[in-house]
């Protein structure tokens, strides 16, 4: 049994939730009646029949800002998050604005874009970039992140929501302890992950000390944090935003790409295009009476 989750925040219609469901039943799928999860805002559809044909139908639905999740409806509900920082959980790229007080934000964020498409690989891009870095003062990590860093929308409603139901919590990025640990702190996530900035004299030093996050260890955080609470991969939600996500967005129970490159749409489950990360707590079955306002 599946569900078909619509959103669209203060626009959705019992108009389009009668497309999907008349889209559902002309493709062979058995369709229930649907649920309103919040009146106007989200909506449920649940249904038996195939799940690849239905992403596959419903993606051809056109309404403007109209998101969809269609996954199992068992285990929706899940007992950990893995989310990626930067475009993700924050509004920036912290590498790109730290550049930017050095001068060379064009030069370094066209990098990272390549990186973040799939384009380059993720380790050599970071270590090019972090070397354009060396020399600056220790203390701008700081004055970056007070200036120029902020929580993407929802982001503490959904960690807050998830935890108060029991889940877990890890923020896991290629970005730098100076920015993560305060970030994760400020969310409410139960575990940071993230890349050390090598600092000598009070300068940063152009390099990255190892072992480097990358996409791999990324997985690797989810499975060890899955592993470590006796929790299956179907009961985990990953969200990100670029190619450096895929492998653990691929193995999570739900893969959630968010305001993504198209390397990331590609391989997620569903991408959430037109909202903020609250959008992924009614993709859960979370009403709004459920949120933890954060």
């Amino acid at each position: 049994m599946f569900v078909a989750t619509l959103i669209a925040a203060g626009k959705l219609t019992g108009e389009v939730v009668r497309e999907a469901i008349d889209r559902l039943a002309a493709t062979g799928h058995e369709v229930g009646a649907p649920h309103w999860l919040d009146e106007g805002d989200a909506a449920d559809i649940v249904f038996h029949g195939s799940l690849v044909s239905a992403r596959r139908e419903l993606a051809k639905m056109d309404h403007g800002e109209l998101d969809i999740v269609v996954q199992p409806l068992g285990d929706r509900t899940k007992k950990l998050i893995v989310a990626d920082m930067d475009s993700t959980m924050i509004t920036v790229e912290c590498i790109d604005e730290l550049a930017d007080y050095a001068g060379i934000k064009a030069e370094v964020a066209a990098i990272t874009q390549k990186a973040m498409r799939g384009e380059v690989d993720f380790r050599g891009a970071l270590f090019e970039r972090v070397a354009l870095l060396g020399g600056m003062a220790e203390g701008v990590l700081a004055e970056c992140r007070m200036e120029r860093v902020r929580l993407t929308r929802g982001a503490r409603t959904l960690v807050q929501t998830m935890k108060a139901h029991g889940a877990r919590s890890v923020l896991v990025t290629g970005g730098f302890t100076a920015f993560a640990n305060p970030v994760g702190e400020a969310i409410g996530f139960d575990r940071v992950v993230a890349n050390e900035l090598v600092v000598e004299h009070g300068k940063l030093t152009g390099m990255v000390a190892e072992p480097v996050v990358d996409k791999d260890a990324k997985l690797e955080a989810l499975k060890s944090e899955a592993a470590k609470h006796g929790l299956p991969l179907a009961e985990t939600l990953a969200v990100g935003d670029g190619a450096n996500d895929i492998p653990m967005i691929t193995a999570a129970g739900l893969g959630i790409a968010y305001h993504p490159h198209q390397a990331a749409a590609d391989a997620a489950d569903a991408a959430i295009r037109h909202h903020d990360l609250t959008a992924l707590l009614w993709a859960q079955g979370y009403s709004r009476r459920q949120w933890v306002l954060g």
